[in-house]
Order: structure tokens, then sequence, then C-alpha cells
């Protein structure tokens, strides 16, 4: 499987863009030059595994919503979409994200259990 490496260097610009962050500034956060992080962000250089956890470490992200298109899974894809959902969320926000989900898990256990009884 080939990873797609210019993807990864788009998401990281989203981030760092929606962080407010220059490269100069994700330079600094990572230990690093804000060449070398322009050149991930344009996909002229790979970034190592190392490197992509001290940006998604900077930027506040997970490594999944950095590198998700690069998964085959649709299962996990969907985690990432819903992990998205928090993202530039306040704590509660959050709260209440996960307050409404965990009740519409409820209703759809309830559901299934309606329907298996209703077949029988």
């Amino acid at each position: 499987m080939k990873i797609n490496y210019q993807y990864i260097g788009q998401r990281i610009r989203q981030e760092r863009l929606r962080n407010r962050l220059s490269q100069e500034q994700l330079a600094e956060l990572t230990e690093s030059s804000p060449q070398y992080i322009s050149h991930i962000e344009t996909a002229r250089k790979k970034a190592s595994l190392e490197m992509i956890l001290k940006i998604a470490n900077s930027l506040d992200v997970s490594v999944d919503q950095l590198i998700a298109d690069n998964l085959t899974s649709n299962q996990y894809k969907g985690d990432v979409e819903l992990s998205r959902l928090f993202i530039g969320c306040t704590h509660y926000e959050r709260r209440i994200i996960l307050e409404i989900a965990t009740a519409a898990r409820y209703i759809l256990e309830e559901y299934r259990w309606i329907m298996n009884v209703n077949k029988s």
C-alpha cells in the first residue's frame, strides 16, 4: 500500500491554519525548520512517524486525523469523521455532542430490540 504524503501534508496545513499558526511557529513547536514544515505540507519530503506525532501533538489533533484517508477500513474512517466533529469545540460543546450520540445509540438499541421482537 502506498502512503499518500500529499494528503497528509494538506491535512497538516489545514490544521495549522485552523490553529492560526505560521510554518515558523509550527516548526518551533516541533523542533524543526520552517522549510521542513513547508516540504512536508507540499509532500516534497516524507514526514517520519516521529515528526507526524510531534505535529499532531502541536496541532492538538490525533494522528488519525492527519492520515485518515490513507486507511482502508471504512469503519475506521467513520471513527475519524466522528472525532473531527470535536475540532474547534469547547469542552462543553464536546460534552453535548457526546450526550446526543449516547442518546442516539440508546434509541437505536431500543429500536433494534423492538424490530427483533416483531420479527418473531
